[in-house]
Parts: structure tokens; sequence; C-alpha cells
């Protein structure tokens, strides 16, 4: 008998910071872990603005597959190979060679796909239409839900789910969670993750804080979730805008508990960074 599929949810919501979401997706799957992925409407704007990517519905495998190979830069970037979104990787980003699962597309605005077939019957469903099912060849264990299905597999505590990472989480996003709105499926899926006592790690892209958000996170912490501003350190010896990034999206894996690769850790040896990447200071 076939162990039960318990994926990472990864929510995505209209701050800017998509690369963190992308280098967040791409470890994940290095790790062999499975991802459910919700896209809110909002962060599609923001995907295009900051990659050029349209995030599409009847085509978000493609465009989800182009979005992992993009660097911080919104360009394509020469991952390690056999990484996730690596050119190394046979079978394209976030492939370890494994079997493929995989979700159905579908629109932000209710359950069903514009643009193509959605079956049901898969986890999390009832019988009726669904944005899961289908396989997604190429990029590992993925499952896609439509941000405006309430009704799919994250939306109820029966369905198994390790926990639920958001990132980049906008302010909104914020808001939505503290007070229990869950007004797309993104929210709603926090709201479940808090109830159920699962890891909820709310990876927050804003400056200045205004005080009614700042109130909004003590709640979220004080409800069990970690909040973790999307705040890069320098002392593991950046070279590029990805290294930032990628410090990011180790320390939300990190405190989702996920083993990574993505930064060096600090040992307690000043300029240990620096002698790394071999930068003398001079």
């Amino acid at each position: 008998m076939s162990a039960q599929r318990r994926p990472w949810i990864v929510g995505v919501s209209g701050a800017s910071g998509t690369p963190y979401a992308a280098a967040v997706l791409r470890a994940l799957l290095a790790a062999g872990e499975s991802v459910d992925l919700v896209v809110s409407r909002a962060s599609r704007l923001t995907l295009l603005d900051e990659t050029g990517i349209a995030f599409r519905d009847a085509h978000w495998r493609d465009d989800l597959r182009e979005w992992l190979a993009r660097g911080a830069d919104g360009k394509p970037y020469p991952f390690p190979p056999g990484s996730a979104g690596g050119p190394g990787s046979d079978d394209g980003p976030g492939s370890d060679g494994g079997p493929v699962s995989g979700g159905a597309p579908g629109s932000d605005g209710g359950p069903v796909s514009d643009g193509g077939p959605v079956s049901g019957g898969g986890p999390g469903s009832d019988g009726g239409p669904r944005s899961a099912g289908e396989a997604a060849p190429g990029l590992g264990d993925v499952r896609y839900w439509a941000a405006g299905d309430l009704a799919a597999g994250p939306s109820s505590g029966s369905y198994q789910a390790k926990g639920m990472l958001i990132v980049p989480a906008s302010t909104a996003c914020v808001a939505g969670v503290a007070l229990g709105l869950s007004k797309d499926l993104l929210q709603r899926a926090a709201s479940v993750t808090l109830k159920e006592g699962r890891r909820l790690v709310v990876a927050v892209r804003e400056t200045p804080l205004n005080g009614q958000t700042l109130k909004h996170l003590v709640t979220l912490d004080d409800a069990g979730a970690i909040v973790l501003p999307a705040s890069p350190a320098f002392y593991a010896g950046a070279t590029h805008i990805q290294d930032l990034v990628d410090f990011v999206a180790g320390r939300v894996l990190d405190a989702a508990g996920v083993p990574h690769r993505l930064y060096r850790r600090w040992e307690g040896e000043l300029g240990g960074g620096a002698r790394d990447t071999g930068d003398t200071g001079v």
C-alpha cells in the first residue's frame, strides 16, 4: 500500500517577491517534497511585472516550468545541474526522475478551468468539478489548485498536508488570514493550517509596516504561525541577487524543517562568507 501523500501547501500572494516563491518551490522539489500550489489573482500581476511571465490557467505547467528556470532578475539563470529548475535536470525544473503527479488547470474565478478538462474525484474531491487530478510532466510532485476553488482539497482540515508556506505574503493576505476572512483558497488554506495545528510560515514582504499590520502579525504569531520577514542577511557571502533571494528562501525552509543547501550557514567565524567567495575586501 502506497504512503499517504502529505504535501506542503505553497501560497503565492500579490506582494513583490515572486523570486522568493520560485526559490522555495525549487528547493522543496529538490528535497523530494510534494507541493500543492495556490497562486492568487494579484500575484499573477506581480509575476508578470517581475518576470514577464503570464501565469495562464490553461498552460500553468509550462508557465511554472519557465518561472522556476528564471533567476531573481527575471532572466534564465544557470541553476546547478539536477536542482529544481536546473538545466541539468532531464525532465525539466523540479524533476528528480521520480513519478510525476499533478493538478489540472484552474481559474482564480472559480473551481473549473476555462482552458482544459478538469477531473473530479482526486484527493479532497466529493465528486464535483475540481482543479486537480492531471499529471504535470517535468514538475515533480506538484498539484495546482485554483485560488477561487473553495471546495479544493486544502480547504478542508481532513485533507492531509504537512503545513503551509505563504511566500511572499502581502499585507492584505496577512490581514485576511489574521481576521479569518477566507476570501479565497489561499486564505482559507492558511486558516485550516492554523486550526489543525500545522506549521504555517508567513514570509511577509512589505516596508514600512503600519500599526494595523503589526497587530495582524502579532495575531498570527499568537495563533501559532511563524512570521518571517523577507529580510536577507549578508554574512553568507552573497555575490549575486539570487544569493540574497536564496537566503530568505532557505530561512523559510528552515522554519518548515525542510533540509536544503541554499545558503552558507553562520559558523561563528568572522569573514567566512567573504573567504568562501574569494573576496579579499580589496
